[in-house]
């Protein structure tokens, strides 16, 4: 009868690190697949995130401008006795910011 140390041994268990060159091979490209996939998709993810949250912070900004803007003009409406009065003032503040802006401005040198 044979004892436990004759009986026949895995093929896994029978090979050598060294022998197992498919494997290593195998592991190889992975790792220079995963490190070129981190340095070019990496950036690339990084801009469209920005991009996006850009994009959308944007627009919210502008809805928010808006409407405070509209909450302006019927907060005066309802405060002052005309209307006209409210457009007046409104165009005043908005000449000014613009004004003030137009002052801020760099010229492009003449040519």
């Amino acid at each position: 009868m044979a004892s436990p140390a004759d009986r026949a041994v895995p093929m896994a268990d029978r090979s050598s690190p060294a022998d197992d060159w498919p494997a290593q091979a195998t592991d190889a490209i992975v790792n220079v697949v995963d490190q070129v996939r981190d340095k070019t998709t990496g950036p690339i993810l990084t801009a469209s995130r920005a991009l996006v949250f850009g994009l959308i912070t944007f627009l919210l900004a502008t809805i928010v401008v808006v409407l405070v803007i509209v909450a302006m003009l019927r907060l005066l409406n309802e405060l002052l006795p005309a209307v006209w009065l409210t457009y007046l003032i409104v165009g005043v503040f908005f000449t000014g910011v613009g004004a003030i802006l137009f002052r801020k401005r760099h010229a492009p040198p003449y040519l």
